[in-house]
């Protein structure tokens, strides 16, 4: 009988195609700068959305959303965050969709996630009313009426906040199908993050605007993780 040895290298190298992480394709300089502008839009929405939250006067995290920040006379600067984030998520989408092109979720993730820029940049031209004292001066408590440019600013979160929930779960399917299992954990931790958030703040329970601010910002944030992610090539 005749034995046929594998030699050790070989060996070696077959258990390793076996449980080594499916790689990443080197982006080209194109889709790195779309997808730079997905990795940008969350961290600068954040960040000037939370400064202005920490140092305008009269405005409570716990009391009055984000969005709130659209009103009174810095209200402009809200408003632009708004529509620049959500026109950086819009393009970055496009990155993302070069990036992911024939993988699991390559289609509907980049989908989403412009479906979620769409609705950021509606949400900005659409001004949630004044209420519950912010600006300084308003009566407290919700308005008797809303304007029609309240119910547009509301449509436009819901549309936006449902489109992003729906792409990091659409990630974390990406990411357990491709080997990337700590990737997938986190891409749904971050779509139940603001789930959980904008539940809560729409059955009215306390400090939902708390809860719905880091839903999101917890959500957007992991988006443009990934996008930073491929566009290292990794």
């Amino acid at each position: 009988m005749t034995v046929i040895q594998i030699p050790a290298t070989t060996a070696t190298t077959v258990v390793t195609a076996e449980t080594a992480e499916p790689p990443v394709a080197a982006a080209s300089p194109v889709t790195r700068s779309l997808l730079t502008c997905a990795a940008v839009a969350a961290p600068l929405w954040a960040a000037v959305s939370l400064v202005q939250a920490a140092t305008r006067e009269g405005f409570d995290l716990t009391r009055h959303p984000l969005s709130a920040l659209s009103n009174g006379s810095l209200g402009w600067l809200q408003i632009a965050n708004f529509l620049v984030a959500g026109v950086l998520t819009v393009v970055g989408a496009s990155g993302l969709r070069r990036a992911m092109h024939g993988t699991p979720g390559g289609r509907w993730a980049p989908r989403l996630l412009r479906i979620n820029g769409v609705g950021m940049i509606a949400a900005g031209l659409f001004v949630m009313d004044p209420a519950d004292g912010f600006p300084v001066g308003t009566p407290y408590g919700m308005p008797e009426a809303l304007t029609w440019h309240s119910y547009g600013h509301m449509a436009a979160g819901s549309i936006s906040f449902t489109a992003l929930i729906a792409a990091c779960y659409v990630l974390g399917r990406h990411f357990g199908r491709t080997g990337f299992r700590g990737h997938a954990v986190a891409s749904r931790v971050a779509g139940t993050a603001l789930l959980v958030g904008d539940g809560w703040a729409m059955s009215g329970g306390g400090a939902g605007s708390l809860t719905l601010a880091v839903g999101a910002v917890t959500a957007m944030l992991w988006i443009s993780a990934v996008a930073a992610r491929y566009r290292r090539g990794r």
